[in-house]
């Protein structure tokens, strides 16, 4: 009885891969990324581009929304992966590692259900990396049951991350770095996002079929007409008034923001008194320590206090979501600036674009928004690059960038940007550049050679780099 017992289910066992293997959809692809979609602007590229060809299921973590252009998209469907209820705060760091394996297993099982049974056999798939726990093996393993291929998009090293939190020596680490290296070298392809990280993949792990493709920006990312960046600043303000108030000694009337004025026949234009507004985009994480930012501005605070008009007032806008946002908005709050306003910001994915570009370069259009970027970026791996800085980039602001292993492949030092490794040498930087703003040779300068770049854009790159990858894989 035991027996007959034991070959039914291996009966259905074996129906059952049958028929995972056997249904599939012609030119079909699943981007499976177990993170919040609507915040990884390189997966939602690789999902648009992919749309061109292959009908594309994306299995991902809800969250933030992601493009509208993928929403409304006739041949993409997203699967959002269920959270697993969180623990209350408060309770011992014990409970949190235990419950850990836990909301593990009920992604995995989550995972391994759609993959294998709910969507069609793809063509491919295409999986964001880190996190590697549990997608990894289970993406390889359901690629080889549906003889399905598999494609790692390396965005960075999870076990790297992790490290960051637990000692490197931790064997959760250890398993993290093991998965990466074992099932990352069994995929079929792979996609990197520096020559940096393609050589230490080759070189340090064997895994010798990796490309490199940059990041580069959306058609999203362009100047902006003056008329709508006005717009923003006022239907923003309702949210952050810190874009109307005035500096000490100014004034913002009605119509006016700290930026732009529209006078009674409706025409914008910059006002002559402006701040100097800087950005930066983040995720709160550790790899980035906003302390520098601010022992910066604190610096130019009183730099300005001195200078005699020579150094204008600045806004700094620093724009995302992450699990540091509020140790450092506690720190903004303590600081005591009259020249330098801080802003914590969350913007709708379609209004960012909006907020960036300093100038459009084939018009007579002006922009009234941000001037220059700061990231403070630096790596867990020493391997990966700042989207927030591509983004820039397309819009057309150079950037003081942290320096670190591999960033001379984004930004180039008096190219197209700034390097730092201190508070002083970022507080030198914005002198250099702000000093008799808005009129500024080496802002102009290095504005010039990002706006220069600006023709190689997302679509362009992954046609030629990317897509033969997949094409090879038909």
């Amino acid at each position: 009885e035991m027996l007959f017992v034991v070959l039914v289910f291996l009966a259905v066992c074996a129906a059952v891969l049958l028929w995972a293997r056997l249904h599939r959809r012609a030119a079909s692809a699943c981007v499976l990324v177990l993170g919040d979609f609507g915040r990884s602007p390189r997966m939602q590229y690789h999902t648009l581009s992919l749309a061109e060809t292959y009908s594309v299921t994306v299995v991902a973590n809800g969250g933030s929304a992601p493009l509208q252009e993928i929403l409304a998209h006739p041949r993409i469907t997203i699967i959002t992966v269920p959270v697993c209820p969180p623990l209350p705060k408060g309770l011992p760091k014990i409970a949190f590692l235990l419950y850990a394996p836990i909301k593990v297993g009920f992604q995995a099982i989550f995972l391994v259900f759609t993959l294998l049974l709910r969507i069609p056999a793809p063509t491919f798939f295409l999986l964001q990396n880190p996190p590697a726990i549990p997608t990894l093996p289970i993406a390889w393993a359901v690629a080889r049951l549906r003889g399905s291929r598999l494609v790692v998009d390396w965005h960075n090293y999870g076990y790297s991350l992790l490290a960051m939190t637990l000692n490197p020596r931790h064997i959760v680490v250890r398993l993290a770095h093991w998965i990466e290296r074992v099932f990352g070298a069994r995929s079929d392809a792979g996609l990197c996002v520096t020559h940096a990280m393609r050589a230490d993949l080759r070189d340090g792990w064997g895994i010798a079929n990796v490309t490199t493709f940059h990041d580069r920006p959306s058609s999203v990312f362009m100047p902006t007409p003056l008329d709508v960046r006005h717009d923003l600043l006022v239907r923003l303000a309702q949210q952050y008034p810190a874009l109307v108030e005035p500096f000490p000694g100014g004034s913002v009337a009605p119509g006016q923001t700290l930026f732009t004025s529209r006078d009674s026949t409706g025409a914008v234009t910059l006002r002559a008194d402006r701040p100097a507004m800087i950005i930066s985009g983040t995720s709160w994480t550790p790899d980035e320590d906003f302390a520098v930012l601010l022992r910066a501005l604190q610096g130019y605070e009183t730099a300005v206090a001195v200078s005699k008009g020579y150094l204008p007032n600045v806004l700094c806008a620093i724009t995302g979501k992450g699990p540091l946002k509020k140790y450092y908005e506690d720190q903004i709050a303590a600081l005591d600036l009259k020249h330098v306003r801080v802003i914590t910001m969350w913007l709708a994915i379609e209004d960012y674009p909006r907020l960036l570009s300093p100038l459009c370069p084939h018009s007579m259009l002006t922009s009234g928004s941000a001037d220059l970027g700061v990231s403070l970026h630096t790596s867990s791996s020493g391997l990966d690059l700042p989207m927030k800085v591509v983004d820039m980039f397309g819009s057309g602001i150079p950037v003081c960038a942290a320096g670190f292993k591999c960033i001379d492949e984004l930004v180039q030092h008096n190219v197209n940007g700034l390097i730092f490794t201190t508070d002083n040498e970022l507080q030198a930087h914005l002198q250099r550049l702000l000093t008799g703003f808005p009129h500024n040779a080496d802002l102009t300068r290095l504005r010039d050679a990002v706006l220069a770049d600006r023709s190689r854009t997302w679509t362009t790159t992954w046609r030629a780099t990317a897509q033969p990858v997949f094409d090879r894989l038909r």
